[in-house]
């Protein structure tokens, strides 16, 4: 099973137990953090597609840490301007380990159940 989420402006595929990295969340380090943009969720063959999200799925995982990416040079350049400019940026990053994907079916057969368990208690009473 897996699922396509959108969060800080770009798309992730997950699955449950990936780590995926993030960029930088507002989330301490061991809280738990729920995407609920999830656009398409697979499982079994069986793909659900959104429009634009799948209503009642939601997909949970753990922050495991905070850092910064490698360094990268940015460069500018003109020619026959003798314009050079150089600078790096580290780019800051939320690392999550996904614990599960949870979908809003589950829900809906407990609470199919408990409704058929309330009618046969009126038909039995009868």
């Amino acid at each position: 099973m897996y699922a396509i989420i959108e969060s800080c402006g770009k798309q992730y595929k997950v699955a449950e137990g990936d780590v995926v990295f993030f960029e930088k969340l507002d989330a301490e380090e061991g809280k738990k953090v729920t995407f609920d943009k999830v656009m398409l969720v697979s499982e079994d063959g069986k793909v659900q597609v959104g429009n634009p999200y799948v209503k009642g799925v939601k997909v949970e995982g753990k922050v495991v840490s905070h850092g910064k990416a490698k360094k990268i040079i940015v460069f500018k350049m003109k020619a026959k301007a003798n314009y050079r400019r150089r600078y790096g940026h580290r780019q800051p990053y939320t690392k999550v380990e996904i614990t599960s994907i949870k979908k809003a079916a589950e829900k809906k057969a407990t609470t199919a159940k408990k409704e058929t368990e309330k009618v046969a208690k009126k038909v039995e009473a009868k």
